[in-house]
């Protein structure tokens, strides 16, 4: 193999790792914004735990978060509790660096 295609297949890995890792924070990010949601709107223990994972299915509907404001949103609505999208949308972005340092230490085993 030479230098060259040694390259290639090196940036293919890294890129490979690059969106594997950043599927995993987007995934854990969900999770801990619907645990988030969850303590908000009163649910707790397993069913809290079943309700972040709802919002994880639903973070995999379309590309970014707007999938995940609207769930919120729809259930908050439901239980009349006002929570802006921008309140949502600064929850998210705080929860992607605590995601991104939750997984970074995984990442590297």
């Amino acid at each position: 193999m030479s230098a060259f295609e040694d390259r290639e297949k090196a940036f293919e890995d890294k890129y490979k790792h690059d969106q594997d890792l950043q599927f995993r924070i987007a995934s854990r990010r969900a999770r801990l914004i619907g645990l988030w949601a969850a303590e908000r709107l009163g649910i707790t223990g397993e069913q809290a735990d079943a309700y972040a994972q709802d919002v994880v299915s639903v973070d995999l509907d379309e590309p970014g978060h707007a999938d995940i404001i609207r769930k919120l949103q729809a259930d908050f609505t439901a239980r009349k509790i006002e929570i802006s999208d921008h309140r949502i949308t600064r929850e998210l972005e705080r929860l992607w660096d605590v995601a991104r340092q939750q997984v970074a230490p995984e990442s590297s085993v």
